[in-house]
């Protein structure tokens, strides 16, 4: 996969901006604060339709365009895909004057057309495929469940339509459920709401389930090898899927021996899930209505990772997280690569400069075998000149950015 053209317009430090891009690696140098991380960012919202740095699209406009009587930011690309076809991805942000936020400040909302034709976020979901590294990443192994969760929710979407659909269907019907239960424990609703919102739960719930038994079984395997390497083979990598009910191939609940989490090397499929999700819900239906939410389901979902069996999270040392992480963001190029049959574009905010050399080597050596990776520094001379001579190096100043 290979992003030829990028247009920015309004967007964060860019008040515009085309560029061309070449396949290979691209370093983009310059200080802080100079557009560099925005240029990664911009990537990034083109495949996911989301910022991973903030939740609120108002930010991402550019500051002088505020005022503007039509204020909006625009991202506009053309992709290179398998057949040699290119795919022309435009997302519009921008004000809508007819609606307002809780604050009561003017709502921002997104346009996507993808070939011209309006679409759906979901819809543009595998329209351009990304892997991003970045320092802050060892919050899948530090952080919350939540960040978790999200990991594995935007690395499924990006390729797979109908988790990215299923997980969309899921979080409505969350939000529904666990208002109609405040409106229960109220009694301003009747109990015999909930089995309408219950098949719902379950039908998108149990196909996330199984994707997600899916991707880390096939995660982990690509993830151990890389692992071995970068430990010399001193160190195995276990991902431990942990969801909040425990599906059995059986459907009788009880597992076949012990195991800390799901067994992600025993595929279940949605339709064996389904009926176990939905007795899980009925059983928890009073706390449920007592608490006011959704006690079990993909949304309290937990992954673990462990080396040779002790959890990282709780018991590794940095240098393990960071070996962990780099393992894993490996393996996740290889698999959407596998999945795909393309390269996904890679996106490098300054993770280089937190590894020390033998990661460091360990890592552009990888990337150099991708077909467009561009990479973000404040300190060009960490690379080495066998890398700088291959890569395409750009300077960043202002929101402005010199090509050779």
């Amino acid at each position: 996969m290979h992003l030829q053209h990028l247009s920015l317009t309004n967007f964060r430090l860019y008040s515009r901006l085309e560029l061309t891009l070449p396949t290979g690696a691209i370093l983009v140098c310059g200080a802080n604060a100079q557009g560099k991380t925005s240029l990664i960012e911009s990537i990034y919202y083109l495949a996911t339709a989301r910022s991973p740095w903030t939740s609120s699209d108002r930010q991402l406009l550019n500051w002088r365009a505020e005022n503007d009587p039509l204020p909006h930011s625009r991202i506009t690309a053309d992709v290179l895909g398998k057949g040699k076809t290119i795919t022309r991805i435009d997302i519009t942000i921008y004000r809508d004057s007819t609606a307002k936020d809780a604050d009561g400040s003017p709502r921002f909302r997104k346009e996507i057309k993808v070939n011209g034709v309006k679409r759906r976020v979901v819809d543009l979901m595998g329209s351009i495929t990304v892997v991003m590294f970045l320092p802050q990443d060892l919050a899948l192994i530090e952080g919350s469940p939540t960040d978790r969760r999200r990991y594995v929710n935007i690395t499924l979407a990006q390729v797979d339509s109908t988790y990215a659909e299923a997980l969309q269907t899921f979080d409505k019907a969350l939000q529904q459920r666990n208002a109609l239960l405040r409106r229960i424990g109220e009694r301003q609703a009747s109990a015999s709401e909930l089995p309408f919102w219950d098949d719902k739960l379950v039908a998108a719930g149990s196909i996330m389930i199984s994707g997600r038994q899916r991707l880390l079984r096939e995660l982990e395997l690509l993830a151990q090898q890389v692992h071995r390497q970068l430990t010399g083979g001193d160190e195995t990598l276990e991902l431990i899927y942990q969801p909040s009910f425990q599906p059995t191939g059986k459907g009788d609940g009880q597992l076949s021996f012990n195991v800390l989490g799901l067994d992600i090397h025993r595929q279940l499929t949605p339709a064996e899930i389904a009926p176990q999700y939905k007795e899980a819900l009925s059983s928890l239906r009073r706390e449920e209505i007592q608490r006011g939410m959704t006690l079990v389901g993909p949304q309290r979902d937990e992954l673990r990772f462990m080396v040779n069996g002790r959890d990282l999270g709780l018991y590794g040392s940095r240098g393990q997280a960071r070996t962990a992480v780099l393992a894993i963001k490996l393996a996740e190029m290889g698999w959407m690569e596998q999945v795909t049959g393309e390269c996904p574009v890679l996106l490098l905010d300054e993770f280089i400069a937190e590894l020390d050399g033998r990661r460091r080597a360990f890592l552009l050596e990888r990337i150099d075998g991708a077909g467009q990776s561009i990479l973000t520094t404040t300190e060009p001379d960490i690379f080495t000149k066998g890398f700088l001579a291959k890569a395409t190096v750009w300077t960043v100043n202002s929101g402005q950015i010199v090509t050779p």
